[in-house]
């Protein structure tokens, strides 16, 4: 490995992301690095970490290469692994452009959540196809102190609890986990979503994403949460055949996503690269190892 590795700054609707480019993953990025990239205070910071590999180099993208060049090795803040995150795909294809890996127009990602569409805009934003929701049966009920609501089980490829509440303070400061049952619902944790409603085919949200705390932005979140308002609101494209759109608020921004009759889901929005440089590999391994 060199003495320095090459580094870029990224976010989706301020759901911003350390970027690792690693073709040939040759980078070893054990939890407690990532955990140290993605420091606020000691490292460079970020909601998460985009390692970019070649479907071909990456054990566990190898059986997607032929459909996707390109791994989206997707790492939480707190250094797990995650399946998916939409705000990541969209900075994802914008690093691919800006390196000259691709251009503008349709390209392909390979994520752990499955091989996902993209399309580049020529007036910058990105669109991502984010599949299919997956609505679990059963009641799930999630809790801020004192109170608690039912909330809808919703999987985009990584699980979410989307409860709708009178005011988006209810949620309280998300630092910790909001506690939620029953706990086989969510066995390996959950993103909750806590949603307010701004006009007809509009919400808000605020949003704790499990291993990173309340975030700014979370795209497969603000999926979930138009899936679960459409079928609060009566709406289902598979059944009825037209779409159904909403626009979701976010902390950082917004996001305009649609659900097409044939149930694929599709995010549009921003993806920003704001700035690159170089991680000093004596101090990462220092704080790895510390």
């Amino acid at each position: 490995m060199s003495t320095r590795i090459a580094f870029l700054k990224g976010h989706g609707t301020e759901n911003d992301f350390v970027i690792v480019p690693d073709p040939e993953n040759a980078i070893d990025l054990p939890p407690a690095a990532v955990a140290a990239l993605c420091d606020r205070r000691a490292g460079i910071g970020g909601d998460g970490l985009l390692h970019v590999v070649r479907s071909a180099a990456h054990p566990e993208a190898g059986d997607m290469a032929a459909e996707a060049e390109w791994f989206m090795d997707y790492r939480n803040g707190d250094g797990s692994v995650a399946e998916m995150c939409g705000n990541g795909v969209r900075v994802f294809a914008r690093y691919l452009q800006r390196a000259g890996y691709v251009t503008e127009g349709d390209l392909t990602v390979a994520t752990r959540g499955g091989v996902k569409t993209v399309h580049i805009a020529k007036d910058g934003d990105v669109t991502v196809g984010m599949g299919r929701a997956v609505l679990p049966e059963g009641d799930v009920t999630v809790s801020v102190g004192e109170r608690s609501w039912p909330a809808r089980n919703v999987n985009m490829g990584n699980p979410h609890a989307v409860a709708f509440v009178d005011d988006l303070s209810h949620a309280g400061d998300l630092l910790s986990p909001p506690p939620f049952s029953p706990a086989a619902a969510y066995p390996d944790g959950v993103n909750v979503e806590f949603v307010v409603d701004r006009g007809p085919g509009h919400v808000a949200l605020r949003v704790h994403e499990r291993g990173s705390g309340e975030t700014r932005s979370c795209g497969t979140g603000a999926c979930a949460v138009a899936v679960a308002a459409a079928r609060r609101d009566g709406a289902d494209p598979t059944a009825t055949g037209t779409p159904a759109t909403y626009t979701v608020d976010v902390p950082g921004g917004t996001l305009v996503i649609t659900e097409r009759p044939d149930g694929e889901i599709e995010m549009t929005g921003p993806a920003v690269i704001v700035a690159e440089g170089e991680i000093d590999a004596d101090w990462l391994e220092a704080a790895t190892s510390a």
